[in-house]
């Protein structure tokens, strides 16, 4: 646990720094036009369905508004649902400059024996997190509904599930740099790989936070894995 208090905190010190800032700033903002897109045609989409399934406007008084309304508010649940998955996979083209910074300014004998990560590598790691982390979460989603009478169940199976796919999204990021063959085992351990997804997935939801939430957990995850295998060797 020390560790990663150690790692969450330097990745958090650094965000103030002018290269983390500068890759926060893009990320932030090709994320949010990718999820204003989204959200535009979900939200398009479900009106079109709710028309088509009845609540048309010749229905009732009123049921075109009733619509729009339905629309706009399953939209933005869509919104906060796909946030994460859009975030995390953006973070996945920005990962290498993340990376390159911290151990640059930390780790700079690292830095000189990591390996730079083909285009199409980048998104072949991207789309298989997305894909993992989409059809995850429509798995979970059934179990989801069924513990809403619980109030706090969904948040807490969301938060646990991601918490997983997380961990091992930041600890790969990481690892595929300097992984020399392709069995060798990372030296994340599976409570360290929860613990700092736990901890990033929490802030994804958190309103601003979420905006912090990816490069903090890449160079979290920098840190997390250079101080374990320093202390290795140590």
């Amino acid at each position: 646990m020390p560790v990663i208090v150690t790692s969450l905190m330097l990745a958090l010190g650094q965000l103030t720094g002018p290269k983390l800032w500068r890759i926060l700033a893009k990320s932030v903002t090709l994320t949010a036009l990718i999820v204003a897109v989204l959200g535009t045609g979900v939200w398009y989409g479900l009106d079109w369905i709710l028309a088509r399934a009845g609540l048309s406007d010749t229905l009732f008084a009123g049921s075109a508004g009733l619509r729009e309304t339905a629309s706009l508010v399953l939209s933005f649940i869509a919104i906060w649902l796909i946030w994460r998955i859009v975030a995390m996979a953006v973070i996945q083209f920005f990962a290498g400059e993340i990376i390159e910074a911290v151990e640059t300014r930390y780790y700079p004998r690292a830095a000189q024996q990591a390996r730079n990560l083909s285009l199409k590598q980048e998104w072949s790691v991207g789309l298989a997190a997305s894909g993992r982390a989409l059809l995850t979460n429509i798995i979970v989603l059934p179990f989801a509904i069924l513990l809403l009478f619980t109030a706090i169940g969904p948040a807490i199976l969301f938060w646990a599930v991601n918490a997983l796919l997380l961990g091992r999204e930041l600890q790969d990021m990481v690892w595929l740099r300097h992984c020399h063959t392709p069995d060798a085992p990372a030296p994340f351990s599976r409570s360290e790989r929860f613990m700092l997804g736990g901890i990033v997935a929490a802030l994804l939801l958190v309103p601003v936070a979420n905006f912090l939430a990816p490069v903090l957990g890449a160079a979290a995850a920098t840190h997390l894995l250079h101080r374990k295998r320093d202390n290795h060797a140590a």
